[in-house]
């Protein structure tokens, strides 16, 4: 699509939950170096500029915060970050490009002052590269050919070689904020967004950063990895499984957008996973057995239908299913079935058949393992 075609993209038009819309750190940079080589190339100062966002039929109107050449070949551009309505650490911050010609022939990244650098493997970008995401990347190499694009219809032939060095202000203790110590990023923020647009739901927010942790928990070619609803399970990840932190990931209730993450992920690295552990309350992960992905209490139901029809197959008395069925909590039928001879067998099979479900999701993956503990953290099954 050409840019006469594309529609701008109007951040005062509320979403559908009525919240307000923002610009990620990845359309600010953006916006930041278009600018720059707006009064690089041509001593032309934009108090805005245009950004084409990701799918190209859209675009936004930024403003720009300040411009200024720093010596004779370098401008630097700064952009307020508004995210919106969205929880957001960076919301406020000044994110800024510094940009000067090179010799090189090619557009080169640099992490500037309060811009993270990746230090382990599994992120989006290499170790030691900035911590700017690919598409951040590509919205931002779009920018400076469209530049040159605008340069050359007036007659000025420019070469595409430019250092991008892209910092935030107060980056390195916004950052302590984030997950990017854990993430291995250090230095400062993460560039990110793959949209442009920052949409208004920690919800959103909250699943992409599942999908992070992720693929840091595969990096480095990991061979094992557990996931958690929750914090039950953290104990036997760390003193029975001995898997460092970085190899667990709380996944909160969104076990199959995880699942589904790993799989991209083991497919994209053309790899297979040894295993995959789930680690959890019943009350959460025995939803799979009715088809649910997304445990929260707002999308599902109480689990403890799901293991009385266990019961009822494994041949557990009448009365006792349905008092399974009955009960206030799966904790309550836990309580209830402790003293039963079956009750052991029940919740490995219980185990085995989340794994069996889990692992039609990722079958990159050779195993998958299950552990339900209860609310104290004992195993209910195989190691009970």
């Amino acid at each position: 699509m050409s840019l006469a075609e594309q529609e701008e993209f109007d951040l005062s038009v509320l979403a559908l939950n009525g919240l307000r819309r923002g610009r990620t750190t990845g359309s600010c940079a953006t916006a930041a170096v278009r600018a720059a080589l707006y009064l690089l190339l041509d001593g032309d100062e934009r108090k805005q500029v245009r950004v084409t966002l990701p799918d190209r039929a859209h675009y936004l109107m930024v403003p720009i915060q300040n411009l200024q050449w720093l010596n004779t070949t370098t401008v630097r551009a700064e952009v307020l970050k508004d995210g919106g309505d969205d929880p957001d650490n960076t919301h406020g911050a000044t994110i800024f490009a510094e940009v000067r010609r090179n010799a090189a022939g090619q557009i080169r990244f640099f992490a500037g002052k309060g811009v993270g650098t990746a230090t382990q493997p599994g992120l989006r970008v290499a170790v030691g590269e900035p911590a700017i995401n690919p598409v951040p990347r590509q919205m931002m190499r779009q920018a400076v050919t469209e530049v040159l694009a605008e340069q050359a219809d007036g007659g000025k032939e420019q070469d595409a070689g430019f250092d991008l060095h892209i910092g935030c202000e107060n980056g390195e203790v916004i950052a302590r904020k984030t997950f990017n110590p854990r993430l291995g990023i250090l230095g400062g923020i993460s560039i990110l967004g793959t949209s442009g647009i920052v949409e208004p739901m920690s919800m959103a927010s909250w699943i992409a950063s599942i999908e992070v942790y992720i693929r840091v928990a595969l990096g480095g070619d990991a061979q094992t990895i557990a996931y958690l609803p929750g914090k039950i399970g953290r104990d036997y990840a760390r003193d029975v499984l001995l898997l460092p932190e970085k190899r667990t990931v709380q996944i909160a209730n969104f076990l199959g957008d995880a699942l589904d993450f790993t799989q991209t992920a083991l497919i994209e690295g053309q790899r297979r996973l040894d295993v995959l552990w789930l680690l959890g309350h019943p009350g959460k992960l025995a939803k799979v057995l009715d088809g649910v992905w997304d445990t929260h209490s707002s999308k599902s139901g109480m689990a403890m239908g799901c293991v009385a029809r266990v019961a009822a197959e494994r041949g557990f008395a009448p009365h006792l299913v349905q008092e399974i069925t009955n009960a206030n909590t799966v904790e309550a039928a836990m309580e209830r079935m402790k003293s039963e001879p079956g009750a052991h067998a029940l919740w490995i099979e219980i185990e085995r058949r989340i794994g069996v479900l889990a692992h039609q999701r990722v079958p990159a993956a050779k195993r998958i393992e299950v552990r339900l503990f209860d609310l104290h953290g004992n195993a209910l099954g195989e190691d009970a």
